[in-house]
């Protein structure tokens, strides 16, 4: 159970164990969140929603101001012997730094796995 406003509520759950949020709940959570300045999955576990399914609430509500999708170019780099850093930054002032012609197929699968922007 939980308090709401002085009053006890049942939580609602699905067939299989899942407590069903309103939609104005999960609202309230993320308002919650935004003025929270902790981490999304600190976040998640104070208030007892499991971290999956507040980034999926949290990617479904999108962000104000939202970054332009990320456009991919094909670069052709010459070989050489020494291998200068390489610097990406991708969408909300993420960078992702590579020193090592070793670690491209990991950012390659990196970037992949992230999908579309």
């Amino acid at each position: 159970m939980t308090s709401t406003k002085g009053r006890l509520a049942l939580l609602r759950s699905d067939a299989r164990g899942r407590v069903r949020r309103s939609a104005g709940q999960r609202a309230e959570i993320l308002a919650a969140f935004d003025g929270s300045g902790v981490s999304a999955a600190e976040f998640a576990r104070l208030v007892g929603v499991k971290y999956p399914t507040l980034a999926g609430w949290l990617h479904r509500r999108g962000r104000p101001g939202k970054a332009p999708a990320v456009r991919f170019v094909e670069a052709a780099v010459p070989p050489t012997e020494a291998f200068a850093p390489v610097e990406l930054e991708l969408p909300a002032g993420v960078r992702l730094r590579f020193t090592s012609p070793a670690q491209v197929p990991l950012v390659v699968a990196l970037l992949r796995g992230l999908g579309p922007c």
